[in-house]
């Protein structure tokens, strides 16, 4: 190996240990504040002592596990109701021929471009209007609207590449149209499903504005995305609990991704199988 082949490595190798350090610092400090007996002072890289004084305080007088709660309900729902709503819409746009069936494709599209931001007061007035404000029922509505678009647009494209000539033949064998969506198209567009389901379990386990805008008052209901604010003060911060608490709402996001991230990588590989 000549020695500018050797450079060439070293200089990647140190570019990677960089991009490494800047990407998990963060996630680090977090923790290091978590566990830091008085991280209000300044946390330190290494801490002198450490505590679960933090986690106690947030999962109890916090109110963090009634938190937890709402929002596994709440991102749990979602996940179902938008794979199975956007997974029937992709197979009617990519499948069948109907009238405005281009337009409906477009208009997902454009639905894809507005700002959450202009959708709080047109949402809020509906959800208002159905006499569901301050309930979760009312945010799992605007959260499963909120991922429906994306979740039919790349459902849309994976039913689509699916030869018609399978369905077919699972026709001519006898198969019913469920036992045929079950055992040919399901398992060739799961990679898809999965994909969809972390946008959707993603987007309702971290939403703020929408949440607080709709919840209100309704501290029984919030989620953590609320619940992290009431460590926030006015002239000073209690950086052990938010912490403690940012470290709580990253755990259910991290198994999740745990849980699916195989069928992910592996999914087309293993529904070309089944198929």
């Amino acid at each position: 190996m000549t020695r500018p082949s050797i450079a060439r490595r070293l200089v990647k190798g140190v570019l990677v240990f960089l991009l490494l350090v800047f990407t998990l610092f963060p996630t680090y400090w977090m923790l290091v504040s978590a566990f830091d007996e008085n991280p209000s002072g300044g946390a330190e890289l290494v801490p002198r002592q450490f505590t679960l004084d933090h986690f106690v305080f947030v999962l109890t007088d916090g109110g963090f596990a009634t938190y937890l709660r709402n929002s596994l309900i709440v991102a749990l729902v979602v996940v179902v109701a938008s794979g199975l709503l956007g997974l029937l819409a992709s197979v009617a746009v990519a499948r069948f021929r109907f009238t405005l069936r281009t337009q409906i494709v477009m208009m997902i599209l454009v639905v894809q471009m507005v700002p959450l931001e202009a959708l709080v007061i047109p949402l809020f007035v509906q959800v208002r209007d159905l006499q569901l404000l301050g309930t979760l029922l009312g945010l799992m509505i605007v959260y499963t609207a909120l991922a429906l678009p994306f979740g039919i647009w790349m459902l849309r494209g994976f039913v689509a590449a699916v030869p018609v000539e399978l369905e077919e033949a699972a026709y001519i064998d006898g198969a019913s149209w469920w036992r045929m969506f079950r055992s040919v198209l399901l398992p060739l567009v799961a990679p898809g499903l999965v994909a969809t389901s972390v946008f959707a379990f993603i987007t309702a386990w971290n939403e703020f504005i929408f949440a607080m805008t709709l919840l209100g008052g309704a501290t029984e209901n919030y989620t953590v995305s609320i619940g992290l604010r009431q460590f926030f003060g006015v002239h000073s911060n209690d950086w052990g609990s938010v912490m403690a608490a940012s470290t709580i709402i990253t755990i259910p996001v991290m198994i999740f991704f745990i849980l699916v991230q195989r069928r992910l990588s592996s999914g087309i590989v293993a529904g070309a199988v089944k198929g």
